[in-house]
């Protein structure tokens, strides 16, 4: 049985029948009164954001969740299309579950977390740091590089980035799926 001293970062545990991701933790510690931990949690089956705390020492109900390859295969009426790199058994998962869709690409390899109790994907985890083409971009002015001024873009996959005033259309540029910035010009 898990106490509130295994609680980390990422750690997924069941609270008042739903899952919710820990984001972030402490303890409090005062001299009247026994010790507290809190914990800042995410929902993973629900769209909640909460703050709960327990009594240090408290039990904790940890979820086993294990990560496998996917690929990214289509978009249809079902939502978007998986499938596993070892079985090549295909599911289909809601929008939802995706935490970046604007950016995937067909052929893309992903992270999908699945519930070992239930065996039921819960999430879906792009690279941190993906190649993108840009398909429209407004051309920018030569020798304009002195600032940092952005301009819209748009890349493969629809997404919209903000990048350099010197990237043009059909260049490839890398992009953080995690806040949507552009990174860095790739040399093809």
């Amino acid at each position: 049985m898990a106490t509130t001293a295994d609680i980390r970062t990422g750690l997924i545990i069941k609270l008042d029948n739903s899952l919710y991701s820990v984001v972030e933790f402490g303890q409090n510690k005062t001299a009247r009164a026994a010790a507290k931990v809190w914990a800042k949690l995410k929902g993973v089956d629900n769209t909640r954001s909460i703050e709960h705390t327990w009594n240090s020492g408290d039990n904790i109900f940890p979820v086993r969740v294990e990560k496998k390859t996917f690929q990214y295969l289509y978009q249809d009426d079902s939502g978007y299309n998986f499938m596993d790199n070892e079985t090549f058994e295909q599911i289909a998962l809601g929008e939802n579950l995706i935490d970046a869709p604007q950016f995937l690409k067909e052929g893309q390899e992903v992270q999908v977390s699945i519930n070992t109790e239930t065996e039921q994907p819960m999430s879906v985890e792009l690279p941190d740091k993906i190649v993108v083409k840009v398909t429209y971009s407004e051309p920018g002015l030569k020798g304009d590089t002195a600032t940092r001024t952005l301009k819209p873009a748009t890349v493969e996959g629809g997404a919209t980035v903000n990048v350099p005033l010197f990237v043009n259309e059909g260049e490839l540029i890398r992009v953080n799926t995690k806040t949507g910035e552009y990174i860095e010009r790739v040399k093809e």
